[in-house]
């Protein structure tokens, strides 16, 4: 199923990062932090980074600026934006449609696109890519991604295979 594209030297890949997702998959499944820079040695191995960019959202924590000052450190680019707060105190915060639209317009410069994110959403992005010959792969974590995702990546790099290498225990 996986595999159709093998990983070169010569690959040029633009990797795409759904901060919350990832974030909350560890702390609810492992009780544990993401370590982005393992994440974004895995997914690029010996191939030439185009761009990596983490999607964060606002939300006036105290740590959270530290924490996107670690991720550009890394090597990404920081795109954020505010939690909005509705009528009634629902709260919502997601990139979904501004990784769709980043993607896309990356498409044409690269030969594969990572995403890091289980949300089943973007299965229409994976196909939609996919069509116009762009390598498709997905790393998350298994436990908590859509299976549809899943079927539709060219390749998958589930994190709870090796969870300890992408991870960073929470201090008490």
């Amino acid at each position: 199923m996986f595999e159709i594209f093998t990983k070169h030297e010569d690959q040029r890949v633009a990797f795409f990062v759904d901060v919350q997702n990832l974030y909350y998959s560890a702390r609810n499944i492992y009780n544990a932090r993401v370590n982005f820079s393992a994440l974004l040695k895995e997914v690029v191995g010996v191939r030439k980074l185009v761009r990596a960019t983490a999607y964060v959202i606002r939300a006036q924590m105290p740590e959270e600026q530290s924490f996107f000052d670690a991720l550009s450190k890394a090597g990404y680019e920081v795109r954020a934006k505010d939690l909005q707060v509705f009528f009634g105190g629902t709260k919502k915060g997601d990139w979904d449609v501004g990784i769709t639209m980043d993607a896309i317009r990356q498409m044409g410069k690269v030969d594969a696109v990572v995403l890091a994110s289980g949300d089943g959403d973007y299965v229409p992005l994976l196909e939609y890519l996919k069509n116009f010959g762009v390598r498709v792969e997905v790393i998350a974590f298994g436990k908590s991604s859509s299976s549809k995702l899943i079927e539709a990546a060219d390749d998958f790099i589930d994190m709870d295979t090796t969870p300890k290498k992408y991870l960073i225990p929470i201090k008490r």
